[in-house]
């Protein structure tokens, strides 16, 4: 009997790319702190963009890479998601997406037709975010090298913030706003690959973020950090916050957000939507006086889970619905490969 086995996580007698070097968790803090930042890194890279400053304008530069399987999906696909995708990240840094560039890896054998749709989602989600998309590149790949079609999309946006929104502003009493239901996104594609059907059916939340950010931003709302809550989900994306912040954060479970079809979805395919990836949600952490204000903004879909206290142990802990605290940390390995 073959008893052999494969283990997302790290063999140390091996020096080599996981599949969990990309899912946005633990590894692929390592592989970035470890490998890149220390290599190719900048003082700009502490954000979801770069700022750069051109005589009183302030730009914010970011870029991504999309690989999605399979490139369509409820709610979306691999076109909207490359430009919704580099929208938020800019919306991120408080940064309005005014250009982007788009850049194809096309495997030998992939449908025009499908191509053709994938255009139209872009030019589609380009125009209602009132952007353009200036210049591009587009390579073909061998059968059976390439799964289809991979899509690399740089952005620029500008900011009229006068101060930056960064981690370096996270205080104890700050409260975490999540702005809506998580984990819709990683669940539709888990359930899409594998057929699974629901009664109710799942639907990425693809989509842009500048709208409920630009409406924080025009009420002057004292946003301390933004976070959109992609890879490794509402849990990752919060302890990342912890470490950089030096403050502890602590939510609460029963406040979290999640829909009867994500908790059912996960009971059947034993996912944490905690970990689970969002195309359309982000985190918000505000002063506590801000905090009606922020949900006022951004809807009843929104919603305080938790705050940042006065500890500098960099934990993220999560009261339960029995009141005992456990700590949370960064997704391990792979929960769902490619969901973006």
């Amino acid at each position: 009997m073959d008893k052999s086995f494969e283990c997302p996580l790290p063999d140390p007698e091996q020096d080599k790319i996981l599949l969990g070097h990309g899912g946005g968790g633990q590894l692929t803090h390592e592989l970035l702190h470890d490998d890149i930042l220390p290599r190719i890194g900048s003082p700009l890279n502490n954000h979801d963009g770069a700022g750069i400053s051109i005589g009183s304008t302030r730009y914010y530069f970011t870029t991504d890479s999309y690989v999605v399987s399979p490139w369509r999906f409820p709610g979306g696909d691999i076109g909207k998601l490359a430009v919704y995708g580099t929208v938020n990240d800019l919306a991120m840094c408080g940064a309005e997406a005014k250009a982007l560039s788009i850049a194809f890896i096309l495997e030998e054998g992939f449908s025009r037709a499908a191509f053709r749709e994938i255009l139209s989602s872009m030019q589609y989600a380009a125009a209602e975010c009132r952007l353009d998309i200036v210049t591009g590149d587009t390579k073909v790949v061998e059968r059976g090298k390439g799964d289809g079609i991979y899509v690399n999309s740089t952005g620029v946006g500008e900011s009229r913030l006068t101060t930056a929104i960064d981690h370096t502003r996270v205080e104890p009493g700050d409260q975490i706003i999540v702005s809506g239901d998580i984990g819709r996104h990683g669940l539709t594609i888990m359930a899409t690959r594998e057929g699974l059907s629901f009664e109710s059916e799942l639907q990425s939340d693809c989509k842009s973020l500048w709208p409920e950010v630009s409406s924080l931003l025009a009420r002057d709302i004292g946003i301390h950090f933004l976070r959109d809550l992609t890879r490794g989900g509402l849990a990752t994306a919060l302890v990342d916050i912890a470490e950089e912040s030096g403050y502890d954060i602590a939510v609460t479970e029963e406040l979290i957000p999640i829909s009867a079809e994500v908790r059912g979805a996960c009971e059947l395919l034993g996912l944490d939507a905690l970990t689970a990836a969002c195309e359309g949600r982000f985190v918000a952490i505000v002063p506590a006086r801000e905090a009606s204000r922020t949900l006022e903004c951004l809807g009843d879909a929104a919603s305080v889970i938790g705050e940042v206290q006065n500890k500098k142990q960099k934990t993220l802990r999560l009261k339960t619905a029995t009141g005992i605290f456990r700590r949370l940390h960064r997704l391990q390995g792979e929960l769902l490969p490619r969901i973006c």
